[in-house]
């Protein structure tokens, strides 16, 4: 076999994927100038997996070897690519730069959008409420340390709509300046990576030294960047980002961590026959209340997904529930049963964890 010849024949190829790629990208101008003069949302999720459903359908029936994983990371960079000659639009997220937050928003806006990393995650409400960006990412849940308060009451307190969701497999790693465990006198971290790492802390003897609590993993990467005699508990990217070198790439407890990324934004997204609905409900304090309340969706065969009580943060002890369905704002049982109950709508999305 020629290997000089292959590589002409994939040149040859790359020539006319280039080609198709700048055909369509100017076809995306096109679409991008209608969007902008009726003022129609550029991000369509619904869209973007009909595509990329059909193409696995495409790639099976032909029997090609690019599986669904292939598929989407090719075309996922394609659409962010795309989303940005429509219409630049500004992304706000869980900052610094390099925490798991990060790594959720370019998995779907892609390496080139553009970026506002912010330090806790009601400025990021903040920011998409006061129109200061189009696109919120934010971590709702994590399937070891449950959900994220303070995220669950900011979707409460702000006028912003839920449009789409990231399930993402999140690995720690240990980073040090320092490679003898035995000298590290100090542990950076955010409080969930420490608790989701506690049986690789103690098997090094590094669970009694001092932990020194951060924002984000990033954050604490950085701050291990300038302390030789720390270690960090961290994303790859993030010790990659800072310069630290790695000591353990995956020390996380359970191996199958998970956290739940959510986008927000200003608009409602359309049915895609596999959506997932989130609404804000409060019941009177009295017996039999939560019950009468979870009956309605029972009586309308609509599946709960999740419920969730939080405080109202007054005098009082009464509470309100988070709920996530299955179902659309489209669909009448779906409609119905939050007009009925008085619920506030958070948003209806493509159902993706």
């Amino acid at each position: 076999m020629d290997l000089n010849k292959l590589r002409k024949e994939i040149d040859a190829i790359d020539n006319e994927i280039l080609k198709l790629l700048n055909k369509r990208m100017k076809i995306v101008k096109k679409v991008g100038e209608i969007k902008n003069s009726s003022n129609t949302p550029i991000y369509r999720p619904e869209r973007e997996k009909a595509i990329i459903e059909r193409l696995c359908g495409l790639s099976k029936r032909e029997n090609g070897i690019l599986q669904k994983e292939h598929i989407e990371a090719i075309f996922l960079e394609i659409f962010a690519i795309s989303r940005t000659l429509e219409r630049q639009e500004r992304v706000a997220f869980l900052g610094p730069v390099g925490t798991y937050t990060h790594q959720a928003a370019e998995h779907k806006f892609g390496a080139n959008a553009r970026y506002l990393p912010l330090l806790n995650i009601e400025a990021v409400f903040k920011a998409v409420h006061n129109k200061e960006a189009k696109y919120g990412v934010i971590p709702i849940e994590n399937n070891t340390e449950g959900v994220v308060g303070i995220t669950l009451d900011s979707l409460k307190k702000y006028d912003v709509k839920i449009v789409s969701e990231i399930c993402l497999d999140i690995h720690h790693s240990f980073a040090s300046l320092q490679d003898d465990l035995s000298k590290i006198k100090r542990i950076y971290s955010h409080p969930q990576g420490y608790n989701q790492c506690l049986n690789f802390l103690e098997t090094h003897g590094l669970l009694d030294i001092e932990f020194i609590p951060t924002e984000s993993t990033a954050k604490a990467a950085k701050l291990a960047s300038k302390d030789e005699l720390s270690g960090a508990i961290c994303s790859k990217i993030a010790a990659k980002l800072y310069n630290v070198p790695l000591l353990f790439e995956k020390i996380e407890d359970n191996l199958a961590n998970r956290t739940r990324f959510i986008i927000i934004s200003d608009f409602k997204t359309q049915k895609s026959g596999n959506d997932k609905t989130s609404v804000i409900a409060k019941t009177p304090h009295k017996t039999g209340a939560l019950f009468d309340l979870l009956k309605k969706f029972k009586d309308r065969n609509i599946n709960l997904l999740k419920i969730e009580s939080r405080p109202n943060k007054d005098d009082t002890f009464n509470t309100w529930f988070y709920i996530d369905f299955e179902g659309h704002i489209d669909d009448k049982k779906v409609s119905e049963v939050i007009k009925e109950e008085n619920m506030i709508w958070l948003g209806s999305y493509i159902k993706e964890c």
